[in-house]
């Protein structure tokens, strides 16, 4: 039982430094970083679909989406990270401005920033994930870049019944067999 309580410490220590290490804490104006979080979802959208053109047919077709950027970082068997993002119905337009917060345990060693893409094909999907934030267990990923030879990204994964998630990559080596907790939730000052 000591082992657990020292590795719950470490970890919400991770997250904590993570959490205040982030651009977020910076007081801003909101109109400012809505702004600015559009523009990322944007960037992120062109080179999803520049890597994976099939995933602007999905995102046309869907309820809708959610977008988000992330940085992480892994210390031997502790990790955490934190991002923001937004999600869109695609029916009505309506933006949520959302945050995301991680926890890791597990092997693993370095800093890795990505990307994530989520699509709802059913509007029940959207709306649990927008009003009730969402959830993320267990994931294991092995990704790498290269040299410079593009990003490593995966292929859409199904989350569950009308959630597809992409997930992309860059700028280093993420090497990683980690048991994830992943909380998103509404950002109550950019809404």
């Amino acid at each position: 039982m000591g082992r657990f309580k020292v590795l719950a410490g470490v970890l919400a220590a991770v997250v904590m430094g993570a959490a205040l290490s982030s651009p977020a804490v910076a007081a801003k104006d909101p109109g400012k970083e809505r702004a600015e979080v559009r523009e990322m979802s944007q960037k992120v959208l062109s080179k999803l679909y520049s890597l994976q053109p099939e995933a602007k047919k999905a995102i046309a077709g869907s309820a809708g989406y959610a977008v988000f950027s992330s940085v992480g970082t892994k210390i031997l068997v502790v990790g955490g990270g934190s991002g923001k993002g937004m999600a869109v119905n695609r029916k009505t337009g309506a933006e949520t401005f959302m945050k995301m917060v991680e926890v890791q345990g597990g092997l693993g060693i370095g800093v890795k920033k990505f990307q994530l893409v989520w699509v709802f094909t059913d509007k029940a999907a959207l709306d649990k994930f927008v009003n009730s934030g969402w959830e993320v267990g267990g994931q294991a990923t092995a990704a790498a870049q290269y040299e410079g030879q593009g990003a490593s990204t995966q292929g859409a994964l199904s989350v569950s019944p009308g959630v597809w998630l992409y997930q992309l990559t860059d700028d280093g080596l993420a090497l990683e067999l980690t048991v994830k907790g992943t909380k998103y939730y509404k950002d109550e000052d950019l809404n």
